[in-house]
């Protein structure tokens, strides 16, 4: 048994969270209909493969999503791409995610909205749907139309919510960028979809400053020449708004459509409702299309029964409008919980600011990176003993493999108790293909499972399963919400090569996996990141686990350099003091990976560097730093890096190493 399949479990659930969860009430409820009897959370997960239509069927029932026309049946094709859900079914996204904006539920605070530049904002159900409904009715005056596309340069707040629902309510596509972005990135996202309204704030706040935006926002809608309208929100009060022929602002725009209702209007469930984008950091962006019925029953299916989110509880997912997971966190009005919005720097005005927070709302669901996690235990937080957090029963992690010692930061000083869901998908599919489930222990290290209806497995290069091992995590059956399209695709050509190239007929999603013998997963880090020294193929995550749980190290990256027919493998090193690193260092790094992974994963060559460039949504840039150690002079896309700058001091760093000699650099 290797040391991943003998990790030990550091949560169990009890009987009561067995019983009365959401996914073991669904387990009952199936049951109670004809099907199973389940077992485990294994065996339902094995029909829910088996019995794909049967599954989605009785989960968009379970989870009480409405339709205008039901679908003739669940699925009208299974081919990959391809798909087509819910043949003849007439529904609208936006009204499903308002149907607790009806009745007793209406009065119960639907968004409470944090930032650091305007005071606290609290919206009930029944606010959010007028405020829904005259934004709805100002689009419709100025000739929006459905298909039309919505951007939406804005922060994780209130806005953002309405506008997204304003705009699915008429049948218009939704899609946003934070307004940290610089022009040039979000030009390459917004310049391909050629949106007809653009929502958009002044500026934003970070970290205790303030970032005007008015003049580049300005130019930016000079460049988008199909605009018909713009809305400006004043995200910065005391500075002007955002000037232009075009611009309402948002009070006046809410003014206009007062007392309007939204229209809700019944589309085919494949209409798209959101246009989300790749990285971007080798070139623009791809625009990945999501259809609304697809995207609105497996949202329900994470957050409803994987999640256990409900009417009685409150979510706050740390995020931007530029991550997948700011969509996913507004699935969760669909539950009629609470969303508790946060905008600003997670470090602002210190460490604890989200903690306090999750304590302050009484959040029972709180989202964050694995990033932000391990650099609360590396700061020694301890908010376990210095908050009630008594409400808090679930802490979602993603964005990258949580170390084992981030778990066991969390069960002695993070939130003690919680389910820790780590959960990985993409914005690909905008969810999860591995995550979490209340009806399984946690394991330390690990994913606790494949997501119900999701067959998951790790094939070899031969597309095959691996028997064990690692291998690329691949999707053998149609999930809903992988996308419809890509925007500017017709024939589809660009979407095949994306997912299908490698495994025809079968989704490659370009993760490193390993699934355990009890059903939990490993993620070892990008396929297309993954090094092959000596042949032998090892995922970056591997090398990661080790050298950012020794406390001098403050962050890393590791690359592969293409040498002789070969590979080296390059470890970068952010110190904890920004300085040098010692000799003694280097060799305890070298010895801790030899130990803890295998002697291939030593690296040849471990450098300093002052910083790691990350994408946006807070991700390490492993592709764009190996081809800038392989021959690239630059970047293709600076602009979709957080902070370029990174990279030109590595490339200094690298030419100092004489790791870029002969390489045209």
């Amino acid at each position: 048994m290797s040391k991943m399949e003998d990790s030990p479990m550091v949560w169990s659930p009890s009987a009561d969270t067995l019983a009365n969860c959401q996914m073991g009430r669904f387990k009952t409820w199936l049951e109670t209909r004809g099907f199973g009897p389940f077992a485990d959370y294994h065996a339902l997960h094995q029909w829910s493969i088996e019995e794909l239509e049967s599954f989605w069927r009785q989960l968009w029932d379970y989870c009480g999503l409405i339709c205008e026309v039901p679908a003739k049946r669940v699925l009208g094709g299974h081919g990959m791409p391809g798909a087509e859900w819910f043949p003849g079914m007439r529904m609208n996204f936006a009204a499903n995610l308002l149907r607790f904006a009806e009745g007793e539920h209406a009065a119960r605070e639907a968004v409470v909205a944090y930032c650091e530049t305007r005071p606290v904002l609290r919206k009930s159900y029944a606010q959010l749907k007028a405020d829904v409904g005259a934004l709805e009715a100002f689009l419709r005056a100025r000739g929006i139309v459905r298909g039309d596309r919505v951007a939406a340069v804005v922060t994780n707040g209130y806005e953002a919510l309405v506008g997204m629902l304003a705009a699915t309510s008429l049948g218009a596509i939704w899609s946003s960028a934070s307004p940290d972005f610089g022009t040039g990135a979000i030009l390459d996202r917004f310049s391909q979809i050629e949106p007809a309204a653009l929502i958009v704030v002044n500026g934003y706040g970070y970290g205790g400053k303030v970032f005007p935006r008015q003049e580049d926002f300005a130019g930016l809608i000079r460049e988008l020449p199909g605009l018909r309208c713009v809305v400006s929100v004043e995200q910065l009060p005391d500075q002007p708004a955002v000037a232009g022929d075009l611009v309402t602002s948002w009070p006046a725009a809410l003014a206009e459509g007062e007392g309007q209702a939204p229209s809700f209007t019944p589309l085919p469930p494949d209409h798209p409702v959101y246009i989300l984008y790749s990285s971007g950091t080798t070139g623009k962006p791809k625009c990945i299309v999501h259809g609304a019925a697809g995207l609105l029953v497996n949202h329900a299916k994470e957050l409803m029964l994987h999640g256990d989110v409900g009417p009685e509880d409150r979510f706050l997912y740390f995020t931007t409008c530029g991550w997948m997971m700011w969509n996913w966190q507004a699935s969760a009005l669909l539950t009629g919980a609470a969303v508790i919005t946060v905008d600003g720097s997670p470090g602002y005005p210190d460490l604890d600011m989200l903690w306090h927070r999750v304590a302050d709302e009484r959040v029972t669901h709180f989202g964050t990176s694995a990033r932000f996690l391990a650099g609360c235990r590396k700061a020694g937080l301890a908010p376990a003993r210095t908050l009630d957090l008594s409400a808090l029963r679930v802490l979602f992690s993603t964005g990258s493999p949580l170390l084992p010692e981030d778990y066991d930061w969390v069960y002695a000083d993070g939130a003690p108790g919680v389910l820790l869901g780590s959960i990985a998908g993409g914005t690909d599919i905008c969810g999860c293909f591995v995550g979490a489930t209340p009806l399984l222990p946690v394991r330390r290290g690990e994913i606790q499972c494949r997501f119900l209806g999701v067959d998951a497995a790790a094939y070899g290069d031969d597309g095959e399963p691996v028997s064990e091992g690692r291998g690329e995590l691949v999707c053998r059956q149609p999930l809903p919400s992988m996308p419809v399209a890509f925007w500017g695709d017709p024939r589809g050509e660009r979407y095949r090569a994306a997912y299908f190239q490698t495994f025809p007929g079968v989704w490659a999603h370009g993760d490193f996996i390993h699934f355990t013998e009890h059903g939990g997963a490993v993620i070892h880090g990008r396929s297309d990141a993954t090094l092959n020294p000596g042949g032998v193929r090892i995922g970056t995550a591997e090398i990661y686990r080790q050298v950012e749980t020794e406390g001098r190290v403050k962050d890393s990256l590791v690359v592969g350099r293409q040498i002789d027919g070969d590979v080296e493998v390059v470890l970068l090193v952010v110190a904890n003091d920004d300085g040098e690193l010692s000799e003694e260092l280097i060799q305890r790094l070298r010895a801790r990976i030899r130990t803890g992974a295998s002697p291939r994963h030593v690296p040849k060559h471990v450098i300093a560097v002052p910083d790691i460039p990350y994408t946006r949504s807070g991700k390490k840039v492993e592709l764009a730093v190996a081809a800038l150690l392989n021959g690239a002079a630059r970047s293709d896309n600076r602009d979709a890096l957080a902070n370029p700058e990174a990279l030109d001091r590595i490339r200094d760093r690298l030419r100092q190493a004489n790791l870029l000699e002969d390489r045209g650099s």
